[in-house]
């Protein structure tokens, strides 16, 4: 997001009561390779710094929000729907099969061809990837033969580790670009003993099976609300032992953001982005029987995400 500097905050875990959990990525190591992360994108590749945002003042801030208010993104995505003939998930389908794809397959691989927005965005996509693999691991709990729904898997850099830590993993997308890059990763990067991720072409509706573990990171941001709360449930209902998931948050800051970006079109802001409150999130998982466990933020210049570990209640 733009206005970096006013958001840039280390990881942190809270309400949780145990202490392995706690700021566990305020560490920059960065994962070697990291899925495509459809979370939230940048508004332009020019920051506005914490230093604008302060000239801007209150009433100026005040005034943008009235500029905003008058322009119109829904035009523009309705526009985007109509090309490829659907809603908002034939819109995600198509760009992650195409510009998308190789926007992102760059943002989340190992090139030095990234830029700085770019580069601080895999950063904080490594970091929830991290904290993911820190509470399926904690305590020096074994993975071997577990089985784990990876769901929105993009290039593959979570089932991978999985995989490295002898689980049965079930991965998917729904883009077959994303797909094909994260199974060519996996034969690139495992090893004839480890078992290879079983990788598939679908959407979350489609997801089926019983699984110990689902994980979905970065996903819900293409849902608004009322269908978050289906695919949670749904989620929910392949779920076993434990639910893991990360999205945009919802707050008045971080929507003015969001808004202000919506100003500034481009290849980023080709589909939509939906933040959800924490407490819609953790309601919508109270009326299928699930509490939340654990939970915590991860905040970089241009990233942000919640990560929730939820179990049946």
């Amino acid at each position: 997001m733009a206005f970096s500097s006013t958001i840039s905050s280390p990881v942190c875990f809270h309400n949780n009561p145990n202490p392995n959990l706690s700021p566990s990525s305020t560490t920059n190591k960065s994962r070697t390779r990291t899925p495509t992360l459809k979370a939230f994108p940048a508004a332009t590749d020019v920051p506005l710094d914490g230093t604008t945002l302060a000239v801007i003042g209150g009433s100026s801030i005040a005034a943008l929000s009235a500029v905003i208010s008058l322009s119109d993104p829904e035009k523009r995505r309705q526009l985007q729907a109509e090309e490829v003939g659907g809603g908002d998930k034939e819109v995600v389908r198509e760009y992650f099969n195409n510009n998308g794809f190789q926007r992102w397959k760059k943002i989340y691989g190992q090139t030095d061809d990234v830029n700085k927005v770019q580069l601080d965005i895999r950063l904080g996509h490594s970091k929830t990837v991290e904290n993911v693999m820190k509470i399926l691991t904690d305590e020096g709990k074994s993975l071997e033969r577990v089985t784990v729904c990876d769901a929105g898997c993009g290039t593959g850099l979570l089932s991978i580790l999985l995989a490295k830590q002898a689980a049965i993993v079930s991965a998917s997308d729904i883009s077959a670009a994303m797909v094909a890059e994260a199974q060519a990763q996996a034969k690139q990067e495992l090893s004839g003993d480890d078992v290879m991720p079983k990788f598939e072409v679908k959407d979350l509706e489609s997801l089926d099976g019983k699984y110990n573990t689902v994980v979905c990171l970065d996903v819900l941001i293409h849902y608004p609300q009322n269908k978050a709360d289906a695919m949670i449930a749904h989620l929910a209902s392949l779920a076993e032992e434990r639910l893991i998931l990360s999205f945009a948050p919802k707050t008045f800051y971080y929507a003015l953001l969001k808004r202000i970006g919506e100003l500034f079109p481009g290849p980023s802001k080709a589909t939509r982005a939906y933040l959800h409150a924490e407490q819609d999130i953790e309601r919508a998982l109270q009326k299928v029987g699930w509490k939340i466990k654990n939970r915590g933020i991860t905040t970089t210049q241009f990233y942000f995400a919640v990560l929730v570990e939820a179990v049946p209640a």
